[in-house]
């Protein structure tokens, strides 16, 4: 079977599946890749035939292969229990619902720097996407909570593999080791030598456990606004602004949501716009002209090629495994 024949064949097979226009140029790649927890990511599978994941649904889990067709389109097949649910949020989670209009107006345009100008000429496909699932979001996020992105990657790969569960049967076209994510009450269940043994902190793992102690409360606020959803995700111990951010990014594809507190984010931005470093307050007072789409403006900047010049310290990765 040839990957050219492979969406119509695979959709035949799957449980269910369905094929999404988008109005006007689009990357695949591109918009789900921010989702994606590093190369590793047990819940994603980049492949040349498609996009895969698999993710719980209310209705159980769901295997979703998603494949840029060559008419502009993306199939969708998806096989597993929670076939039904997870296809219902496919249009959401590739992008249909942002809208980049304003951002694009003339007038708009024109007040942005050369660089995030060209940035989103030469890059009209990107959609910013929208999971709608809170928990999947948050868990992730939390364990990149003041570590090096290698240390939470490596603990979120070594939790997912020993208490996830594997993602649903499709095919003998489905990549091996795809995962689905614990469900809050798996999560609540991992006893602490297990946090440990991945290089979890009792500092993030109890801000894991507190927040999901209210999942059902947490999945509610995906049908909020984006800067709602945040404000209720601070009132819960452990979960800041740069969290909160990281959140409604991925689960509302938030236009505007800045994660003040990242550890590289400010002096990039400070760097990218005015040639010097500058900390969470200089960023934001160089992004305010923009207030309501800089996170449009950041994403632009990170597509625009430019590189931040190295120097000073790096984060130190500790193992926390052995003490």
């Amino acid at each position: 079977m040839t990957i050219a024949d492979a969406p119509a064949r695979l959709a035949a097979a799957a449980d269910a599946s369905l094929r999404w226009h988008p109005d006007g140029p689009y990357s695949l790649n591109q918009t789900l890749g921010t989702l994606l927890r590093g190369t590793g990511d047990p819940s994603f599978s980049l492949r040349p035939d498609g996009l895969w994941t698999a993710f719980a649904t209310p209705d159980g889990p769901v295997t979703l292969r998603l494949t840029a067709a060559a008419d502009g389109a993306v199939d969708a097949q998806a096989w597993g229990p929670g076939s039904a649910a997870g296809l219902a949020g496919v249009p959401r989670l590739l992008g249909a619902d942002d809208d980049w209009a304003a951002f694009d107006e003339p007038a708009f345009h024109a007040t942005l720097p050369r660089m995030v100008r060209e940035a989103r000429r030469r890059n009209l496909a990107v959609r910013l996407p929208s999971t709608g699932r809170v928990v999947d979001c948050l868990v992730p996020t939390i364990l990149e909570q003041k570590v090096t992105v290698i240390e939470a990657r490596r603990g979120y790969r070594y939790l997912m593999y020993r208490f996830g569960s594997p993602a649903p049967a499709a095919g003998a076209a489905a990549p091996e080791g795809l995962r689905v994510q614990p469900t809050p009450a798996q999560w609540l269940r991992i006893p602490s030598w297990e946090w440990h043994r991945a290089g979890v902190g009792p500092q993030r793992s109890a801000a894991v456990m507190r927040a999901l102690r209210s999942a059902v409360a947490l999945e509610r606020l995906a049908a909020l606004p984006a800067l709602e959803a945040a404000a209720k995700l601070q009132t819960i111990p452990g979960i800041g602004i740069w969290t909160a951010a990281e959140v409604v990014q991925r689960t509302h594809g938030c236009p505007d949501s800045i994660a003040v507190g990242d550890y590289h984010l400010a002096a990039y931005v400070g760097a990218a716009l005015t040639g010097h470093r500058t900390d969470d307050a200089g960023m934001l007072a160089l992004l305010e002209p923009w207030k309501g789409q800089r996170q449009r403006v950041v994403r632009m900047i990170g597509l625009s090629g430019f590189r931040k010049p190295t120097f000073g310290p790096r984060m130190t990765i500790q193992d926390h495994r052995r003490h």
